[in-house]
């Protein structure tokens, strides 16, 4: 049984800076958000859910980040069968914004600008499928739009190494509420601090122009 406790100890420590360790159910949510007629959607998948939410909403002109899944066949996927890395779905966030104040070009340099898209099927810490890198579209601009930012990334910054994919978003799954607005709630929360808050400062630090006022 001592040969066992160092392992016990290895595998907790692992799931407190796991994106899929943490579990939290209390109703500590803001009011719910109602798109106007004008809010459009986009829709992006780049590793932890936490993550990628708290950074689109750092961005002018997005009105809010929704955490939830996509890209899969599964029906009504879970976080816990998302996390067998079998259900097809990948960590997706769906961004509302202004058009009058932010473009889906824009948004397009923040999704590639905010993690490695040269990494296959994660965004260390966390690897999988359910992390992969996946650019979505709703109509054929936006597809043109993402395909020509890869194609000037690949040439001039990333050797051709891309491994995004681009897919037409087919449907959208909200995640399970205490994932909404995590990494503002769980500011303490191990991942958070290890991973989350490290990544957004990052983002912060390379597009200051982007930033809302309260978010420099």
């Amino acid at each position: 049984m001592k040969t066992l406790k160092p392992l016990v100890i290895v595998v907790f420590s692992l799931l407190l800076i796991s994106c899929f360790g943490f579990s939290n159910k209390e109703k500590d949510y803001k009011v719910a958000y109602i798109p106007k007629e004008t809010t459009k959607v986009a829709y992006f998948a780049s590793g932890c859910f936490w993550c990628v939410e708290a950074i689109f909403e750092s961005v002018k002109g997005v009105e809010e980040a929704v955490s939830g899944y996509a890209g899969g066949n599964t029906l009504n996927p879970t976080y816990e069968k998302i996390g067998t890395g079998k259900t097809g779905h990948a960590e997706t966030v769906a961004v509302y914004y202004n058009p009058k104040k932010v473009s889906f070009q824009t948004l397009v340099t923040v999704f590639f600008g905010s993690h490695n898209p040269t990494t296959v099927n994660g965004q260390h810490p966390d690897y999988g499928t359910q992390y992969r890198s996946i650019a979505f579209y709703t109509n054929d601009i936006e597809k043109k739009i993402i395909e020509k930012e890869i194609a000037k990334l690949n040439k001039k910054v990333y050797d051709g190494k891309i491994a995004t994919q681009v897919k037409k978003i087919k449907k959208f799954y909200k995640a399970e509420e205490y994932h909404q607005d995590f990494e503002r709630r769980n500011p303490n929360q191990g991942y958070v601090k290890a991973v989350s808050i490290p990544r957004l400062n990052r983002f912060k630090k390379k597009f200051p122009e982007l930033l809302k006022k309260n978010n420099h």
